[in-house]
């Protein structure tokens, strides 16, 4: 049994946020065949499950990065969580360097999740963060904080530097940026490799080999513990350099186009470093 392990946004989904047809068929195939499929995520559960295909697939879901752990029926196997005390600390941080802040907790995305916020425009984003009041995410009860998103906006991409040379080796914590545009920040415990290595273990599995699938610089913890590591042909080049193979893109169906090489033993080669 091999175990695969899949990102969703920019990878398994499309540019229009679906799952295409032939990807939806390969996962369809894999599943029958009895390998462990495994969607491995930064969103948050509530925006995996809207996806219908992922609705009729029932498999684990591995969310924010590692830092929540589903089983096939959505119950919660294990969590990682970054320290309260942590959050005070970096919230001014990431404000006086200009980022606007997602916080991803057990009461949902506030002031959001990132999917919704797509089509704002730059005005509108400054807004939303401006107006809301982060102290309120404190008074809620038995919280839990799993992820901050530091976002900056597309022309003030040096930020994402900074903001991670700021906070590395301060806090306990990993960074990681699914876009150019972000920071995604969880507990050091949360890492979507570790995830897959703690699943085994739990579970009690052996996996013949783990094969990962990514796009984004929070692939790459991942692909560090995969045997075979596919980037995707839209990830920027220092994902794919890090890849043993690069596929398609996702608007091209990349992962089943690599699943059918890998598994299908065909003559016709995915792109090799």
């Amino acid at each position: 049994m091999k175990c695969i392990s899949i990102d969703l946004d920019g990878t398994l989904l499309n540019s229009d946020h679906e799952i295409s047809e032939e990807n939806e068929k390969t996962l369809n195939e894999l599943k029958a065949q009895g390998h462990e499929l495994i969607l491995n995520t930064g969103r948050a559960l509530a925006d995996v499950i809207q996806l219908k295909a992922v609705q009729n697939l029932e498999i684990p879901i591995f969310c924010i990065n590692g830092s929540v752990l589903y089983s096939r029926t959505n119950e919660m196997l294990y969590e990682a969580t970054l320290p309260i005390s942590t959050f005070k600390e970096l919230l001014p941080i990431l404000k006086n360097l200009g980022a606007g802040i997602l916080v991803y907790t057990n009461h949902g995305g506030f002031p959001s999740t990132l999917p919704p916020l797509k089509d704002k425009s730059k005005e509108e984003l400054d807004r939303f963060f401006q107006e809301f009041n982060y102290d309120e995410i404190l008074e809620l009860k038995e919280l839990k904080i799993y992820k901050l998103i530091a976002l900056v906006h597309n022309d003030q991409l040096e930020k994402v530097d900074e903001i991670k040379a700021t906070l590395t080796g301060k806090f306990p914590i990993t960074m990681a940026s699914s876009f150019p545009n972000n920071v995604e920040i969880t507990s050091g415990e949360a890492h979507k490799g570790k995830a897959l290595l703690k699943y085994q273990k739990m579970m009690g599995l052996s996996f013949d080999e783990i094969i990962a699938f990514g796009d984004g610089g929070n692939d790459l913890g991942q692909f560090e513990v995969a045997n075979i590591s596919v980037a995707m042909g839209n990830a920027p080049l220092y994902v794919q350099e890090k890849a043993d193979l690069v596929t398609k893109t996702n608007d091209e169906d990349g992962f089943a186009y690599a699943v059918r090489h890998l598994l299908h033993l065909t003559n016709t080669p995915v792109g090799q470093h």
